[in-house]
């Protein structure tokens, strides 16, 4: 079985300029994804998708493969799929045709080779088709109605439960999706199949979308 890792890495970022490229706890945002996939026992080859000339440098320096990602879906609104499904058209001209795709987003520094390999594991564990990672959940969620009026959107506000008594909830972090790539190629979306989570600690669950997650994040980098 062939798998492989894909991170897309667009050059421009509009919450944090150059984000992809930013120095953090000493390198580049892109290179810890990059050497937690190399780390991997289950990754044959690391792959990053850009059409930025120094991310190519700097994914060449930590030992990844670089896919030209065109400008037509490389924009402020092209998606994640747009880019992996590219990436594998390439691959397979080029005679690649790999089994698994790890898909991987550079905004997940703190991501462990543990948590992609136990990401995988859970999809070839399960037979199932899709896995994503997540984090523990256990706050009450509220939403205001046209009326301005909050409501309860998991749980009924009447009845307030004790922690350990309330069913398990999870939130998406955005670090590593595991996909069937004859699935994914057919379906152009990361969720197809059967779908399975993969737990990671909230202390590893952190995204980079404001100035302020990158603090936090090189401040748990730093005491690593």
């Amino acid at each position: 079985m062939k798998i492989i890792a894909i991170i897309p890495a667009r050059g421009g970022s509009k919450g944090i300029p150059r984000k992809n490229v930013r120095l953090i706890a000493g390198k580049p945002m892109l290179a810890w994804n990059i050497e937690a996939a190399r780390k991997s026992k289950y990754i044959d080859s690391v792959y990053i998708s850009t059409d930025d000339a120094e991310i190519k440098e700097v994914a060449s320096k930590y030992g990844a493969n670089v896919i030209d990602r065109p400008k037509n879906i490389a924009g402020d609104t092209a998606s994640s799929e747009s880019s992996l499904c590219h990436s594998l058209e390439i691959l397979s001209d080029e005679g690649i045709k790999p089994d698994l795709l790890v898909f991987m987003q550079c905004t997940s520094p703190l991501t462990s080779s543990e948590d992609i390999d136990e990401a995988v594991r859970k999809l070839l564990d399960t037979n199932a088709d899709s896995c994503l990672t997540v984090t523990d959940f256990h706050y009450f969620i509220w939403k205001e109605d046209l009326n301005g009026v909050a409501e309860g959107i998991n749980h009924d506000k009447r009845f307030r439960p004790r922690r350990q008594d309330r069913d398990s909830q999870y939130v998406e972090n955005g670090a590593v999706y595991v996909m069937n790539v004859r699935g994914f190629l057919k379906e152009k979306h990361r969720f197809f199949g059967k779908t399975v989570i993969s737990v990671m600690p909230q202390e590893r669950s952190f995204e980079i979308d404001e100035l302020i997650d990158l603090h936090i994040v090189e401040a748990m980098l730093k005491m690593r």
